[in-house]
């Protein structure tokens, strides 16, 4: 299993109440919450492995060089050293780092690495199993991973993590027309305001899955765009000529990578605390209260 921490941790904190707080009264309503959510994925799905994937880059320069845009609106302050400030909420900010240092003193395997963002992490991670894959998320970009044969699905936030949408192949050609390996061009093609792709002007998600259907991926798009008998409008055949530039370099943005240095980490699910100490400690000093012990019930069961 394979968590997209950031995405679960931003969705308990807007899920709980930021009256949850720490003795001294600092809100720890995002950290209680993400744990909450593990306790609740481990006891519902039983996983072998666990990893937290960590946004070591939120933006990184290789993915600004190619598309400018690349989540340029979420930039709250640029920095000439590692990565951009990311806008976020103010008493979220503080919560991370104790999100890490409960991770760690569990011993739930926390991964990041330099110049790469989360998704990329959970790309190589996915790459290189060998079983089952279970990917925790509400980023959709992350379907494009989705593989009945290898067994890879998404399990999709609805409400909390006590609703997840279970989506795999079938689901995702029911609402996009697309399988795993398609979403990736269909997503490129329709833009994502979110990330600050532009997509296609004028192909939005239904005639983009049309064209995947008609001419397989982009490639096949690209080619019919030179073939004057192939069946695109004039206006679909104009408008893909005109961001030729865009789809050049979209592919290598929006794909997520699956050949990340990842560290030498064991991932598999401990039934212990790596540190009980340390653990004691931050419960006491931030009140994590019953919703770390919930968890330490369910790992250690």
């Amino acid at each position: 299993m394979l968590l997209d921490t950031a995405s679960l941790y931003f969705r308990a904190y807007f899920g709980v109440p930021d009256s949850v707080k720490a003795p001294d009264g600092t809100p720890v309503n995002a950290v209680r919450g993400l744990l909450d959510f593990i306790d609740r994925l481990v006891k519902d799905h039983r996983p072998d492995h666990l990893v937290a994937c960590m946004d070591a880059d939120w933006r990184p320069g290789w993915r600004v060089e190619l598309i400018p845009t690349y989540k340029a609106h979420r930039v709250a302050e640029e920095t000439t050293e590692g990565p951009d400030t990311e806008e976020v909420p103010d008493t979220l900010s503080p919560q991370v780092p104790v999100i890490e240092e409960v991770l760690d003193a569990l011993g739930i395997a926390r991964v990041g690495v330099a110049g790469y963002e989360a998704d990329d992490v959970i790309g190589t991670y996915t790459a290189r199993a060998t079983g089952p894959v279970d990917i925790v998320t509400g980023d959709r970009d992350l379907y494009q991973l989705v593989d009945d044969a290898r067994g890879v699905r998404v399990l999709y936030p609805v409400k909390g993590v006590g609703t997840l949408h279970l989506t795999d192949e079938a689901a995702l050609r029911e609402k996009y027309g697309v399988d795993g390996r398609g979403y990736a061009d269909l997503a490129l093609l329709r833009g994502d305001p979110s990330d600050g792709l532009p997509g296609v002007a004028g192909i939005g998600e239904k005639t983009a899955a049309k064209l995947l259907a008609e001419f397989g991926d982009l490639a096949g798009i690209q080619a019919a765009v030179d073939d004057p008998r192939a069946k695109l409008t004039p206006s679909q055949r104009k408008r893909l000529t005109e961001a030729r530039p865009y789809l050049a370099v979209a592919p290598k943005v929006v794909r997520v990578a699956d050949d990340v240095p990842l560290p030498d980490v064991g991932t598999a699910l401990p039934h212990a605390p790596r540190d009980a100490a340390a653990l004691d400690a931050l419960a006491a000093r931030w009140g994590l209260g019953g919703s770390l012990q919930r968890l330490l019930t369910t790992l250690t069961a």
